[in-house]
């Protein structure tokens, strides 16, 4: 028992980091998506997207997702790309976190000809 008990805890230690892993990425996930649909709107601004991901990091974020940054590099006139970075937090004291970077994309909303 006392042999097991180490790999017990090492192991409840690695599934809880995991879950908070998996968290961050759904959180700048979620970001990300808010981001593309408010910048894909016929005649949005171009700064729309990343402040949309901004303000969402702000409700939901919390101490879940850290040292967060939103970018729009990859949009172009026909679709739009918002990236959200940021670092899940670590159970482990001097290990930094885990680094999560999501993205999502749309073709913007425009007028074409048929």
């Amino acid at each position: 028992m006392a042999i097991i008990f180490p790999f017990v805890i090492l192991v409840t230690v690695a599934v809880v980091q995991a879950a908070m892993w998996v968290h961050a990425r759904s959180i700048a996930l979620t970001a990300a998506r808010e981001g593309v649909a408010a910048a894909r709107v016929y005649q949005a601004p171009d700064s729309a997207g990343a402040a949309r991901a901004q303000e969402t990091l702000g409700r939901l974020a919390g101490d879940s997702l850290t040292a967060t940054s939103v970018s729009t590099s990859g949009s172009s006139t026909t679709e739009v790309r918002v990236t959200v970075t940021g670092s899940a937090p670590s159970l482990i004291p001097g290990v930094g976190g885990l680094s999560v970077s999501q993205s999502a994309g749309a073709p913007r909303e425009r007028w074409t000809t048929p």
